[in-house]
């Protein structure tokens, strides 16, 4: 995923240091370029050889260090990086980072940064709170640079508050945002539906199908990554929610409708990659005992189209992107779905077909608009995803 990027580490001095090997092994697993400076506070808590072993490249610490092949080295990587990520960041290079300091090679390699800055703040939380690293960091964001807030609990020195260094998952996440992908969804706004709805019965039993969300939540990461602003609508489903993308939860049909309404003339794109349950119970018109097993005769009503109304309400610009799950005559309902709806695009899969449907990591997906249909191989839900997008984009 990041194979041909580089991205600088600056670390400092705080025993979150650990952390940044477990990122760096994990940057670097996804062919990603390393490159770690570190301040010499930063060295009594983790040794520069640690990141020379995972990264293949020399740790620099010293300005003038003389041990390394000639050239003008914090200029070089910061002409090199494609990202700068300083975590744990102390008060200290906070302080240095908003007032221009450059007196060792993290903070020189900083000032001749062009590409994106991003610093996670890891210290005492009364030093956290302290109004002059409060205003140090205000600076900072003045200047485009992203500060990652850091988590709460209970730190190295036993106080409890705001200063810790969040997880590697959380860090990893702001660089894949920044340099994963090309943003060509940038300034889109793209709502999507995900997961199945829930129509209950009575207190306790409820319709519903086997949807896990897994597709629509591949594509809202996906469209994060490219740029877009994205919400997702999303019925009830384990899947862990996706950074940097706004959740609407809901639970019924209806739920959903209302949701994705309330949206429609602020979206650019719509892909409603949600299962709905299609009816929701009714009356119960009869109830029958037999042999000791008691079994239900519900009278069920249509649940709202949500496809058909965005259909015959969107605007000019807009785009509708549908899924379309069959067991038989894939291409001729899919097609028959698209003009019925006033779709511009429908994602039609065989629940047939070895490796698509629910449930599954990966998808088999026919992709047809009224200018042709696609037909792909069998990939991954977060391939997919970007293959969806890669359609709609050029729509």
């Amino acid at each position: 995923m990041l194979r041909g990027k580089t991205v600088v580490l600056g670390v400092t001095g705080s025993i979150a240091a650990y952390k940044i090997a477990n990122l760096t092994s994990m940057l670097v697993k996804l062919h990603c370029d390393v490159h770690v400076l570190m301040t010499k506070n930063a060295t009594n808590f983790i040794h520069p050889i640690t990141f020379e072993t995972l990264t293949n490249h020399k740790c620099l610490v010293d300005t003038f260090d003389r041990n390394f092949n000639y050239n003008i080295e914090h200029v070089s990587l910061a002409k090199k990086a494609d990202f700068v990520l300083v975590a744990p960041a102390s008060a200290n290079i906070i302080g240095k980072m908003a007032n221009g300091i450059a007196d060792d090679m993290l903070s020189t390699t900083l000032l001749a940064c062009k590409c994106p800055i991003a610093v996670a703040p890891a210290m005492n939380t009364v030093m956290f709170e302290n109004r002059i690293v409060q205003d140090n960091m205000r600076r900072l964001r003045e200047y485009g640079i992203t500060i990652i807030e850091p988590d709460c609990g209970m730190l190295a020195c036993r106080d409890v508050g705001a200063g810790k260094l969040p997880k590697e998952e959380v860090l990893l996440a702001y660089i894949l945002k920044e340099i994963a992908c090309k943003k060509d969804f940038q300034g889109k706004k793209v709502l999507i539906t995900a997961g199945p709805t829930r129509e209950a019965l009575d207190p306790v039993r409820f319709i519903t199908n086997h949807s896990t969300g897994k597709m629509g939540y591949a594509l809202a990461k996906a469209a994060m990554l490219r740029g877009a602003d994205v919400t997702l609508v999303s019925g009830p489903t384990s899947v862990a929610k996706p950074d940097f993308v706004h959740i609407v939860d809901v639970e019924s049909a209806e739920d959903m409708y209302q949701a994705v309404m309330s949206e429609m003339d602020s979206q650019d794109i719509f892909i409603l990659s949600a299962a709905v349950a299609d009816y929701r119970p009714g009356t119960v018109s009869e109830q029958k005992i037999k042999k000791s097993e008691a079994s239900m005769t519900i009278a069920c009503e249509k649940t709202k189209d949500i496809l058909k109304t965005l259909g015959e309400k969107k605007k000019e610009g807009q785009i509708l992107c549908g899924f379309a799950m069959e067991t038989e005559n894939l291409l001729e309902n899919a097609v028959a779905k698209l003009k019925k709806k006033n779709a511009d695009m429908i994602c039609a899969n065989s629940l047939r077909m070895e490796g698509a449907g629910f449930g599954v990591d990966s998808n088999v997906l026919t992709l047809v608009t009224r200018a042709e249909t696609q037909q792909l191989e069998k990939m991954s839900k977060e391939a997919c995803a970007h293959k969806i997008l890669d359609k709609i984009i050029s729509l």
